[in-house]
């Protein structure tokens, strides 16, 4: 009993949830279960151990993201439309978490490198495969917009590794005052870091 893909699919919904409201190392096993409804036992049926279960939290929120990024970035319009619409994702996800549990809930790997990174080597690993795959999407599509002349860099890693940190740094910055504004500011930091030369039409205030 529960030894089942929906015990397993229960047990990650719930770690993922705690982990971001409260972080990983002050979780314990028995609360994840009971929060998941499930046996312990169900636990080790499917995870070795706490960590092993992380890298899985981490795995599939990075499929599902991942999906998301290259949905956006690779879809429809001019690589800076479409730079732009990935801020737009990424704050509209954080202020629909404010709204659901009242919290900023911040970037699961953001959280996690600044928890963990020094503790738990396979996380860390894991967390720089992430980053480092973000880059290179952003990358492919600041390469483009220099290609068409729109934005002045002389290294595109380098510009799309500064772009991805100043996401991370910003949602960082709307989690610790619990503040979605500090989102507000992503696209006009974006374009300076890239050195734009097209000025960006602002919509106008629904």
């Amino acid at each position: 009993m529960g030894r089942s893909s929906d015990a397993r699919n229960k047990i990650l919904t719930a770690a993922q949830s705690l982990i971001e409201l409260r972080g990983y190392s002050a979780l314990g096993v028995a609360e994840i279960c009971k929060a998941a409804g499930v046996p312990k036992g169900s636990f080790y049926y499917f995870f070795e151990s706490k960590e092993a279960l992380a890298l899985t939290v981490i795995d599939e929120h990075w499929a599902a993201q991942r999906r998301d990024w290259t949905g956006v970035l690779a879809g429809d319009g001019k690589p800076l439309e479409r730079l732009r619409r990935l801020f737009e994702v990424t704050e509209a996800a954080q202020r629909a978490g404010q709204q659901s549990c009242g919290t900023v809930s911040g970037c699961l790997f953001g959280n996690l490198t600044l928890e963990l990174s020094n503790q738990a080597e396979a996380i860390r690993v894991r967390l720089q495969e992430i980053f480092d795959a973000q880059v290179g999407m952003v990358e492919a599509v600041i390469a483009e917009a220099r290609d068409r002349g729109e934005v002045d860099v002389a290294n595109t890693r380098e510009a799309a590794r500064s772009v991805v940190a100043q996401l991370e740094g910003q949602v960082l910055f709307a989690k610790l005052f619990n503040n979605t504004s500090h989102l507000d500011v992503l696209w006009a930091n974006c374009l300076a870091l890239l050195g734009a030369r097209i000025r960006q039409e602002v919509p106008a205030a629904s």
